[in-house]
């Protein structure tokens, strides 16, 4: 009877310690794991807005510089908005990860990125936007981009610390969890080794409702979350069931959240997307709406926002929604873009204001929500998000639109420019037609002694050389008018020859100038015609010949390659400012040292060869240095060779 006794006491004395240590392991793995959770959760929940503000910086500024540039070009006051109210989100959101960086590193990355952004408002923006006036000054213009880009990698560098931050947080965590299921593992291997043992005296009495956990764990992991354990048993297994229904019940509740940012997630997405594909501002305004509805179990949405100038897009959502209320249009137009207000009058209602332009008034986002009238920050933060997209959508369609517009108003802008060159030549050729018979018929009659004055006899020829040059004027004109088919028949052309006999023509004056020529070739065939390509031919080298200095020197090369010929002009004439380079193949346009010198021309032979050799599948280039002289490359297309190779050596 005392062994048995003694047996019965050391049973219970086990059973209590089984009972006791499966109690502490079940309490402390529900500790560690939510105490792990809600670490988690926290690191996370700190990286993502790390992430969100780091993110918001970058649009900001960028907003902010697109505004700058807008008012450097145009000096319209309009772009000003985005610039302003660009710098002050962004300098609130640096305020906001200075005041809880990640780590130390983040914090000098933070440090170097608002740097950066406070290098390019003082060097550049402010500048900029104190002068007042549009400024086409492209030094300042390089400058600024250079800082930007300053600015882009430093938020390219705090976004990749945000990212190791957060894989070095994940590994941790991983880590730790890892050591507690192991740790936890070992016990429960004892709590299972004494369970056997206890289990031959207590088979009923423990493994039954043992038994029942067990089946409801089960349950539990293969996903159905509302299975509950029934306590049955002695007190401590009862408590084990109520501790497991507790686990599982909040199981259910972080899943349930978990679909909830998935759902809003989906959200996120089908509203970028709706916006990328649709063409049509109010069936998208409407899809939009629904979505938003639908997903945060909103009453209605109702939307406002104008994407073209006096035509606003109005969304009330579902169709049996009233108006909104005027009054909440109007607070809205108190709160700036980026924030959010609950208007007086609408319970349960959410309100973003959005941002507009010249033109376009700001608009407005109203999502109510009278049976939940308290917003979550996350449903509020997912409804700013959205909000910021579809600002960002409308602006760019706002942009698409205006640039539209420009487009065709340049384009017949081009049309009347056509239609004006075209009247103005046909109406110069008739009455030079005119004057250049009757001058010339005075000049026949000087020729045969019928008796001009000297005076009149320069005067005629004053009238036939001035005459002329008008035609040829006339001439260049109706070249570089694309209305007027030009050129003949394409056929294969010898452009050795070419070259050989346009350099043979100017060779004479050349000399007589004292320009020391060279001139060398390899057999190349181009096609096209031969008198347009002589013609273009004959400016480069004339402009060489003119801008080059008694002394100086004249090189003219033709070159191939295996597709191209390249005809190279080189002189070491005056020389052109690197400000006139880029608009040297501009109709009527003349370097600024050419006309402080009074060098004659109408500033169209240039843009005639540009035009020649664009005709003939080809570029021209200019090289320049002031002072030093001038190189140009016309570059044609190749056709297999028709003749014996030539060259000719220095002329």
């Amino acid at each position: 009877m005392r062994a048995l006794a003694r047996l019965k006491y050391r049973v219970a004395g086990g059973f209590t310690a089984l009972l006791l240590l499966f109690l502490t392991l079940l309490v402390a793995h529900f500790a560690v794991t939510e105490r792990q959770r809600v670490r988690y959760e926290q690191v996370t929940q700190r990286v993502g807005v790390a992430r969100d503000t780091n993110r918001a910086v970058l649009q900001y500024m960028t907003d902010a510089e697109t505004g700058v540039r807008g008012f450097q070009t145009t000096g319209e006051t309009a772009f000003l908005e985005p610039y302003i109210s660009g710098r002050a989100g962004a300098f609130s959101a640096l305020q906001r990860l200075d005041a809880d960086p990640l780590d130390d590193e983040t914090a000098r990355l933070l440090q170097l990125e608002r740097r950066a952004a406070e290098d390019w408002l003082y060097g550049y923006a402010i500048p900029i936007v104190n002068a007042g006036v549009a400024d086409a000054d492209r030094t300042r213009a390089l400058r600024g981009k250079d800082l930007f880009d300053r600015l882009r990698t430093a938020n390219a560098d705090v976004f990749a610390a945000v990212e190791s931050y957060e894989r070095s947080a994940g590994a941790a965590a991983r880590a730790r969890s890892q050591w507690a299921a192991l740790f936890f593992a070992g016990l429960a291997t004892l709590v299972v080794l004494a369970g056997f043992g206890l289990a031959l005296l207590h088979q009923r009495h423990v493994l039954v409702p043992l038994e029942h956990i067990r089946l409801t764990l089960r349950r539990l992991a293969d996903g159905d979350l509302s299975a509950r354990a029934v306590p049955s048993g002695p007190g401590e297994l009862r408590a084990v069931a109520g501790t497991l229904n507790d686990l599982a019940a909040e199981t259910e509740r972080l899943r349930s959240a978990e679909q909830a940012r998935a759902a809003r997630s989906e959200l996120r997405q089908a509203v970028s997307h709706e916006l990328q594909e649709s063409l049509e501002p109010s069936g998208a305004g409407l899809r939009i709406a629904e979505l938003i509805g639908t997903t945060l179990d909103a009453a209605s949405v109702h939307s406002r926002i104008t994407v073209q100038a006096g035509r606003p897009v109005e969304v009330d959502w579902p169709a049996g929604a009233g108006p909104l209320d005027r009054s909440v249009v109007d607070q809205a137009r108190s709160c700036a873009p980026g924030g959010s207000l609950r208007p007086a009058g609408l319970p349960g209602a959410l309100v973003v204001p959005l941002s507009g332009d010249a033109g376009c008034p700001p608009g407005l986002i109203c999502v109510v929500r009278p049976d939940r009238p308290e917003w979550p920050e996350e449903d509020r933060r997912l409804l700013i998000g959205l909000a910021r997209e579809i600002d960002h959508a409308a602006h760019q369609e706002r942009l698409r639109l205006r640039q539209a517009r420009l487009i065709n108003e340049l384009r017949v802008l081009d049309e009347q420019k056509n239609v004006f060159v075209a009247t103005v030549t046909h109406e110069l050729r008739t009455p030079l037609t005119s004057i250049l018979g009757y001058g010339e018929m005075l000049a026949e009659d000087e020729e045969h002694g019928r008796g001009l004055t000297p005076a009149q006899a320069r005067g005629v020829a004053a009238i036939l050389r001035n005459a002329h040059r008008l035609e040829a004027t006339v001439s260049d004109l109706l070249l570089l008018d694309r209305s007027v088919e030009r050129g003949g028949a394409s056929a294969p052309v010898d452009l050795a020859r070419l070259v050989g006999e346009v350099h043979a023509a100017l060779e004479v004056s050349a000399r007589a100038k004292g320009l020391d020529c060279t001139l060398a070739t390899e057999p190349a065939w181009v096609r096209g015609d031969a008198v347009q390509l002589e013609r273009a031919l004959r400016s480069l080298l004339d402009n060489a010949v003119k801008f080059t200095a008694p002394g100086g020197r004249l090189d003219c090369r033709l070159d191939c390659t295996a597709e191209r010929a390249m005809v190279t002009v080189t002189d070491t004439g005056i020389g052109i400012p690197a400000d006139d380079v880029p608009g040297l193949f501009t109709p009527f346009h003349r370097a600024a040292n050419a006309m402080d010198q009074a060098v004659q021309g109408n500033g169209l032979g240039l843009a005639i060869v540009r035009t020649i050799v664009s005709d003939h599948g080809g570029t021209v280039t200019a090289r320049s240095e002031l002072g030093r002289g001038s190189t140009f490359t016309m570059t044609l297309p190749l056709i297999p060779t028709l003749a014996a190779p030539t060259r000719s050596g220095p002329g």
